[in-house]
């Protein structure tokens, strides 16, 4: 699919440090990188865009927990179903309207999506992703009892939730995302890394599971033979020796170059690393490009001027 990209819009775009997360807040930043997505359209891409999710299914969970003598409780999955309609209502809204001012009558459409996982992938069995709220250790304990939960705790915060996060295998409405694209429209898909579901026969039934936001944005990106994957972060472009003595900024990088940085442990886990690993993993599957930068220079990133560009070859 020429000329064709794939924005995972981290959550900084969504909600910014110091920010509670209202719904007017959340409008005025995707405004903002909706502006800058629309310069990217003008620059003749069509756009795929994924997005975070998980300030608003923390939310979600517990809106539905502590409302659980008056309404009917969501499970983690049927959470995810409805941060990505959320999510992709404020998107569409904003990239409307930029979209108007420019001039442009691009349309807009949010597919609620669907991610294959496998129930027998290890990770099924070791839960590392916390979710929800904040619990003292009575509350912990209580929920651990109550519901079976595995639960972890934060030194400085308190107790909190953590569910597996198992590799994306494939993305369910693959099919319809591409033939929305190729009729011209913006697709807004895969929220929150997808909701993860498992076969079950010739059913699909939802898991308590969480599925990385960037892994599926590169399965996504790959599978649809986009030319680039850009994931927008709160970091202009990738460092190594970030925030140390020796601190570098990586400008045009081969994937062998920025890989043996990874494998230095230049790229924590709970930080870049997962955006590093997607960014190889889209390329090794016959991707072009990966571009790692903010969603304030996305449009200098797609010319070249700013951002970590990350090409094959070694």
């Amino acid at each position: 699919m020429a000329k064709t990209a794939l924005i995972a819009i981290g959550g900084n775009s969504l909600i910014r440090a110091g920010e509670k997360g209202a719904i007017a807040e959340q409008l005025a930043n995707t405004r903002r990188t909706a502006a800058a997505i629309v310069h990217i359209i003008r620059a003749g891409y069509r756009v795929v865009l994924t997005h975070g999710n998980g300030p608003q299914v923390g939310a979600a969970l517990l809106r539905s927990e502590r409302a659980a003598d008056r309404v009917y409780t969501h499970p983690l999955d049927v959470c995810g179903a409805a941060t990505q309609g959320e999510i992709g209502y404020l998107l569409q809204q904003s990239l409307q309207a930029e979209l108007a001012q420019a001039g442009l009558t691009t349309p807009v459409v949010t597919v609620v999506t669907q991610v294959v996982v496998s129930p027998s992938d290890p990770a099924m069995e070791r839960p590392t992703k916390p979710i929800g709220p904040f619990y003292s250790a009575r509350e912990a304990r209580a929920k651990q009892e109550q519901f079976g939960w595995a639960i972890v705790e934060d030194a400085s915060r308190g107790y909190r939730r953590v569910v597996p996060s198992p590799e994306p295998l494939e993305i369910v409405e693959e099919g319809a995302i591409r033939r929305l694209i190729d009729t011209g429209a913006i697709v807004i898909a895969a929220g929150g890394g997808g909701i993860p579901v498992v076969r079950r026969g010739h059913e699909l039934r939802g898991v308590e599971a969480v599925v990385d936001k960037d892994r599926s944005s590169a399965l996504l990106a790959a599978r649809l033979q986009t030319r680039s994957l850009i994931i927008s972060t709160d970091a202009d472009r990738v460092y190594v020796n970030y925030k140390k003595p020796g601190q570098r900024p990586l400008g045009r990088v081969t994937a062998a170059e920025i890989e043996a940085h990874w494998r230095e442990g230049q790229f924590p886990p709970g930080n870049m690393g997962p955006k590093i690993e997607s960014a190889l993993r889209f390329l090794r599957d016959g991707g072009r490009e990966a571009i790692i930068t903010s969603y304030e220079r996305l449009p200098d990133a797609v010319r070249g001027e700013a951002g970590t560009h990350i090409v094959a070859g070694g």
